[in-house]
């Protein structure tokens, strides 16, 4: 014991707390049994009922040049001709080309959801993917039959028959399998299918829902999952949950199917146009290549021309160099004149055209130096203002260059003019030198200038169609399916581990919500421990819930009431060892209310001494609301008659117990109209002073200390005071009347008594808590362990 500190102390009540809590609640074990195995029950109708969805997955590879994937070079091919720009596809863009409604749309149409077939069950009803007994024909429908729903129930009669209803129930009529039946929206033929003969019956019922595409393609769009699996590559999961695992794994491939052949239709469309659009050119340019060609034939059978070069000789030859000559000059005076309207009609910082002039270097490179200061001028103005010093200078060198330029153009323009002129005068002569053939040369060579370029162009159109034709033979699509859509067979919802284990963990913390939640809420006191959180009184034990509230206990009691009371006697021996020798132990019983027990405690408190030989007297000191009556057979004068009658004798209202030796009583007597003042006359301390001196032990039974001051009247006549708190009947707020009592030692050698627990609910001393039970005696019934279970059910019950 040494040893023992208040470290010690404090882990073995940690320990003793724990232990409550934890038998707190497996008390109620058989509560969380049926909690949990209702919730279980739940959650296996729940699987067994619930429509299972199962998860469909596909990975596509998506040609982007951004993310490492390659792009169509048909559209390249024509690039050189300007007939459709250049445009870098993304993933972006195709996953929202993938999940746009048209492509949905298609892939609905194409798989023919629109129409449902639903084998109507029981409990629940299962969608017949591809393995419908019947089909729906429609025929002859209303212009606007696509944009609304239809919903019928097929009654199957017979092999051959079957009954037409609305959703409703409203019969529409009997027909045979294959008969078109007129409806206000169209000509409905039910016919059968392959799979009529596997139903084991006729006697089922088939609901059909035709359902737009439009309103098919927003349901499949919300539930229809696309991401790409990161970003440094164009690879993209397409993932779709549906009840039929078998009709999302063909959806996704479907709908991959149709994104490409819509990419292969946009591309051959392209590619059609410009089809067409080249062959109505070559049929242009053959007309006006053949007219050319015709002009030619006639004008040489009209002028008798066989080879006009062999006739024009050198002449000739030195006119074609002058026209030549005389051609390109004239060509750079508009290029020049051009130039010059240009610089003219230009705002003074907009650039000029490089590398057109060719005539003259000067020109060329103070346009270059112009267009250089310009560049230079639009960066600085990025970082400084027009008004900077630099800008400023860079403005007059380009205006000084500007004008430069404008001169430069006059005088090339000047010279290009005299250079033509005197070609012209060149060209004249030798013209002048060819006696026969100028005109006639002249107009050979525009025709066959004309003739040479409608043939390059025919030539060119001829190859670009082609090309074209080869395009639309071979048109790739737009992505690669890498993985087709695959159906995982475990379903993905609902999850039956998680469901049972969800109803599992349910059904345990519901029934341990509603204790805990009852355990917050009650106040009553339930334990010792409850007293000893609050209070620092000193504790002197608990006494279990008696069987019999009036019985009295003998020498052969094994109760758990009456071994608690034998402990209490025990412990009481050591808090009233300071009396001295030959004076009764006076031990005052107390408590906050009424009905607390305390007048059954006084009762066997003093039985169980007398057992041991001890003279006892029991005092009835509750003279407001007497119950000693209520335990034995008592006279009905006692103490109230000795008070109020002067010279009576005490040892008249005194009575001897039956069956005990010495166990002698003191009854209450008649309830008095001044309870308080009764109690003041000194003869009650001469009453004490008597009995002390006639007795080895004093029990008395006082009133409840929170409604009257009787019993603190009386107190200073007390070697001890047990105060009694009733278990599951006391409020915890009451706790403050015996604690002010105890620090204002109002009460002598106080202690707490804590009466009416419950041994099987694990309060005070009973097994589970303290690991120690009552009444377990050589003569009680060794019970099988099934019996004891059912006897502790019934009890708790």
């Amino acid at each position: 014991m040494e040893h023992y500190n208040d470290q010690d102390t404090e882990q073995f009540e940690n320990e003793i707390t724990l232990r409550e809590q934890v038998f707190l609640y497996l008390k109620y074990w058989k509560w969380f049994v049926l909690s949990a195995g209702l919730a279980l029950l739940a959650a296996f109708i729940y699987l067994r009922y619930s429509v299972p969805h199962y998860k469909s997955a596909a990975t596509l590879l998506v040609k982007d040049e951004w993310r490492g994937g390659s792009i169509s070079t048909e559209s390249e091919a024509f690039a050189d001709m300007g007939l459709f720009p250049k445009v870098k596809s993304n993933v972006d863009n195709e996953i929202e080309i993938i999940r746009s409604r048209t492509i949905l749309e298609r892939t609905v149409r194409e798989l023919g959801l629109e129409t449902t077939y639903i084998h109507e069950g029981v409990v629940k009803s299962a969608e017949l993917y591809k393995s419908s007994p019947i089909q729906f024909l429609f025929s002859n429908v209303e212009e606007n039959f696509k944009e609304y729903s239809y919903n019928y129930k097929v009654e199957v009669v017979s092999d051959k028959s079957f009954n037409l209803y609305t959703l409703s129930e409203k019969l529409i009529g009997s027909y045979n399998f294959g008969t078109t039946i007129k409806l206000k929206e169209g000509d409905l033929k039910v016919i059968q299918t392959a799979n009529f003969k596997k139903f084991d019956s006729y006697a089922y019922t088939i609901i059909v829902h035709i359902t737009p595409s439009s309103r098919l393609a927003d349901g499949l769009k919300g539930r229809l999952g696309i991401k790409t699996l990161n970003d440094k590559v164009s690879i993209i999961e397409l993932a779709l949950v549906d009840p039929i695992g078998e009709k999302a794994r063909d959806i996704l491939n479907t709908l991959m199917e149709v994104y490409n052949q819509d990419v292969v239709d946009d591309k051959n469309r392209i590619f059609k146009n410009t089809s067409d659009f080249i062959d109505e050119r070559l049929k242009i340019i053959s007309e006006e290549l053949e007219g050319v060609e015709r002009k030619t034939e006639d004008y040489k059978k009209e002028n008798q021309l066989a080879d006009l070069v062999s006739q024009s000789g050198l002449f000739l030859q030195n006119a074609s160099e002058f026209e030549k000559q005389e051609i390109e000059t004239e060509t750079q005076i508009r290029i020049a004149r051009t130039m010059m309207d240009f610089v003219s009609k230009s705002n003074t910082y907009d650039l000029l055209p490089a590398n057109i002039l060719t005539a003259d270097d000067n020109a060329a490179g103070l346009i270059d130096q112009y267009n250089q200061l310009i560049l230079e001028r639009n960066r600085m103005l990025k970082n400084a203002g027009p008004k900077n010093v630099v800008i400023q200078t860079i403005n007059k060198k380009i205006d000084a260059l500007k004008v430069n330029i404008k001169s430069s153009l006059e005088r090339l323009l000047t010279s290009l003019t005299i250079k033509k002129n005197d070609l012209a005068r060149q060209n004249a002569l030798a013209a002048g030198r060819i006696n026969k053939v100028p005109t006639m040369e002249r107009n050979t060579r525009a025709l066959g200038r004309q003739q040479q370029i409608k043939e390059s162009l025919y030539l060119y159109l001829l190859q670009k169609r082609e090309e074209t034709a080869i395009s639309l033979a071979t048109t790739a699509p737009n992505a690669k399916v890498v993985d087709s859509a695959v159906k995982y067979d475990s379903p993905i919802t609902p999850n039956r581990d998680i469901i049972y284990g969800g109803a599992l963990l349910f059904g345990l913390l519901l029934p341990f919500s509603i204790i805990y939640v009852k355990n917050i809420l009650d106040t009553k006191i339930k334990s010792r421990a409850d007293i000893e959180r609050k209070i620092t009184v000193p504790f002197v034990g608990d006494v279990p819930k008696s069987f019999s509230n009036t019985e009295i206990i003998d020498s052969n009691s094994r109760s758990a009431s009456a071994e608690a009371i034998r402990i209490v006697r025990t412990n009481l021996e050591f808090m009233l060892n300071q009396v001295p020798d030959g004076e009764a132990k006076t031990i005052f019983i107390t408590s906050t209310l009424p009905k607390e027990g305390k007048t059954f405690i006084a009762v066997n408190l003093a039985g169980t001494i007398a057992l041991s030989g001890k003279k006892v007297l029991l005092m009835g000191m509750d003279i407001r609301n007497p119950k000693l009556e209520d335990y034995m057979h008592l006279p009905k004068e006692g103490v109230t008659n000795y008070l109020s009658t002067p010279n009576a004798n005490i040892e008249n209202f005194v009575y001897k117990i039956p069956d005990f030796d010495q166990f002698y009583v003191l009854p209450s007597g008649v309830i008095p109209p001044n309870p308080a003042e009764l109690l003041m006359n000194k003869r009650v301390g001469e009453l004490f002073d008597k009995f002390k001196k006639e007795y080895d032990y004093i029990i008395v039974d006082t009133s409840p200390i929170h409604l009257v001051t009787d019993t603190l009247l009386i107190a200073q006549f007390a070697h001890a005071f047990v105060y009694v708190i009733r278990a599951n009947y006391l409020d915890k707020q009451f706790l403050k009347v015996p604690h002010q009592l105890y620090q204002e030692k109002k009460l002598p050698n106080m202690a707490v008594l804590l009466n009416d627990t419950d041994i099987n609910k694990g309060y005070g001393y009973g097994y589970g808590v303290y690991g120690y039970g009552y009444g377990y005696g050589p003569d009680k019934e060794k019970k099988s362990w099934i019996k004891q279970l059912l006897n502790k059910i019934k009890k708790e019950e």
